[in-house]
């Protein structure tokens, strides 16, 4: 007798019992589960169906006629080992439910008269135990395939290596080749990220870039190295990734304008954007100036409180650029601050919210604009050649970024860019580094 209650390949239990009305009790019983039942009223006849069927579950009462509960579950072990299996005893008989423990190897054995939760949830747990450790032994076959196949490619490759020693050398320079476009690249795929993240800021957009430029050129102010450099750009970058969760309502509103429970978010938004990169090791130092760039001189910031230069350099020069931009797009105050506010405002605090140092680097660094790193050329886009060295990002009509400034061209991006041009109408003029 077979009951189909899911039309989407369900579990299927086998209940066996010579008493119809116990069946019949079973059956009402697991049907709303959406398990597809199978019933049979003799250990013999549940052999059969184990033969012809694809059964998950076994529950058998012990004592029936012929064939008891034991013996049954016994041959159930012996010819279908995967098979869970449950024993029913309605009679406090302990030698043979120990007798069918240790033959039937059952995974549990209900007394009689059961209870409907209680007998629900066994079968629910058995059978989800069931397909975790089917999962586990598919996923282990997986990796042994893979492995297997991971050897022989790694004997093909051995091999052509050997074939290809004279190669070596022109192996080592696409190698060279390789390592640095690698590096380009990772910095690219952080700034079109950052921009993906803007495309939420509304009259923001832009606010992350403008703030890592900034911290680079008072990074350069200040005489730190290459690295810090790198380090603060990205930070800059990648300053809001925190707030990748606010909802659009709160990103629309200065932090004046917050409620005390969003308040509470925004003070947690540095500490969640440090943690997510902290997975990264090459981004770790870029997280501690996230972390770090809503502290105060003064101790009074966040998250942690930390006070005057105790606080990293490229977090102090990261709240002064973040609370410059800030001021200016409205997301620090109701009101829009013009450059030279701004300005004064971040001066004003100088020592108590900021870095007096910082403050006196961004002083000289607005008084006498610096100057991008070499000489540069403006070149049309029909005049781009390989090899030419971006002196400053590439943007789309929308302000979303094409190509990070320091990208070397090559033949592919050639033709793409000026297949851009064309097909957008437009007359581009590209800043290309003559000098590095």
């Amino acid at each position: 007798m077979t009951e189909q209650t899911s039309p989407a390949s369900p579990q299927t239990l086998l209940l066996v019992d010579d008493e119809p009305s116990i069946l019949s009790a079973l059956r009402r019983l697991f049907r709303p589960c959406g398990y597809r039942i199978l019933t049979s009223e003799s250990g013999a006849g549940g052999l059969d169906l184990l033969g012809r069927e694809n059964i998950d579950l076994v529950i058998s009462d012990m004592r029936m006629p012929e064939m008891d509960g034991a013996q049954f579950l016994e041959k159930v072990r012996a010819g279908w080992p995967r098979v869970i299996r449950i024993l029913l005893t309605g009679y406090a008989d302990i030698a043979a439910t120990v007798n069918a423990i240790n033959k039937g190897e059952i995974y549990r054995y209900i007394s009689k008269p059961w209870d409907d939760n209680d007998i629900v949830l066994i079968v629910r747990d058995a059978l989800e135990r069931q397909q975790l450790q089917n999962e586990n032994a598919r996923l282990l076959a997986l990796t042994r395939t893979q492995n297997d196949e991971l050897k022989a490619l790694n004997t093909g490759l051995e091999a052509r290596v050997r074939e290809r020693t004279v190669e070596l050398e022109q192996v080592n320079g696409f190698l060279n080749l390789a390592n640095d476009t690698l590096k380009q690249s990772f910095l690219v795929s952080i700034k079109v990220f950052s921009a993906l993240m803007e495309l939420r800021e509304g009259s923001g957009g832009g606010h992350a870039r403008r703030v890592a430029d900034m911290s680079r050129k008072l990074a350069i102010q200040l005489g730190l190295d290459a690295k810090a450099q790198q380090d603060v750009f990205i930070a800059g970058l990648l300053h809001d990734i925190g707030k990748i969760g606010f909802s659009d309502a709160m990103f629309a509103k200065p932090v004046p304008k917050l409620n005390a429970e969003e308040l509470g978010r925004y003070r947690k938004h540095s500490l969640a954007g440090a943690n997510a990169l902290m997975p990264l090791a090459d981004l770790k130092n870029a997280a501690d100036l996230i972390r770090a760039h809503h502290e105060r001189f003064d101790g009074q910031g966040f998250p942690d409180g930390t006070a005057g230069l105790g606080i990293p350099l490229g977090g102090r020069i990261l709240a002064v650029a973040n609370d410059y931009d800030g001021l200016q797009i409205g997301t620090l105050s109701e009101k829009h601050f013009s450059a030279e506010d701004a300005k004064t405002l971040l001066v004003k605090s100088r020592g108590k919210r900021y870095c007096p140092t910082v403050i006196d680097a961004l002083l000289e660094l607005l008084g006498a604009p610096h100057e991008e790193v070499g000489q540069t050329a403006r070149i049309p886009v029909g005049q781009l050649k390989v090899g030419m060295v971006l002196a400053r990002d590439l943007m789309a009509r929308d302000g979303s970024l094409l190509l990070a400034a320091d990208y070397r061209l090559d033949a592919n991006l050639v033709r793409e860019i000026q297949a851009y041009a064309k097909r957008e109408g437009l007359s581009l003029v590209l800043h290309i580094r003559t000098t590095n």
